[in-house]
């Protein structure tokens, strides 16, 4: 691994940790940290009562910069693997879903955006 892709890889790893710790306090508990599937990964998948939140972390210099960097190709990587985890996990298929993402900036800067994107199917 390079350099910048070991601190790339750490910065990212610490991020993951602030938002699962934002989320925890907000009530969430995590169900799984950095769930890998064949068809993509998920950074945080949480639950709130009857609701599941499949989170994506980005973190960039600002707060802004980090809400407009999610593509719609890694939606659609995040929506399969959510598809996974409810096959694997088929409890969970009554509850409630939505997508949201985590926005971290420089500092202790972080926005949690709720229902990020929807589902077109």
């Amino acid at each position: 691994m390079k350099k910048g892709s070991a601190n790339t890889y750490r910065t990212g790893l610490l991020s993951e940790s602030w938002a699962a710790l934002f989320l925890r306090l907000k009530g969430y508990r995590i169900l799984a940290r950095r769930y890998k599937t064949p068809v993509g990964e998920i950074d945080i998948i949480a639950r709130r009562g009857r609701l599941i939140a499949f989170i994506e972390v980005k973190r960039r210099a600002t707060v802004a910069e980090a809400l407009s960097c999610l593509t719609p190709s890694m939606q659609g990587r995040i929506i399969n693997a959510a598809r996974h985890f409810l096959a694997v996990y088929p409890d969970y298929g009554d509850y409630d879903m939505r997508f949201d993402l985590m926005a971290l900036g420089r500092g202790f800067a972080v926005r949690h955006l709720d229902n990020a994107w929807q589902t077109h199917t």
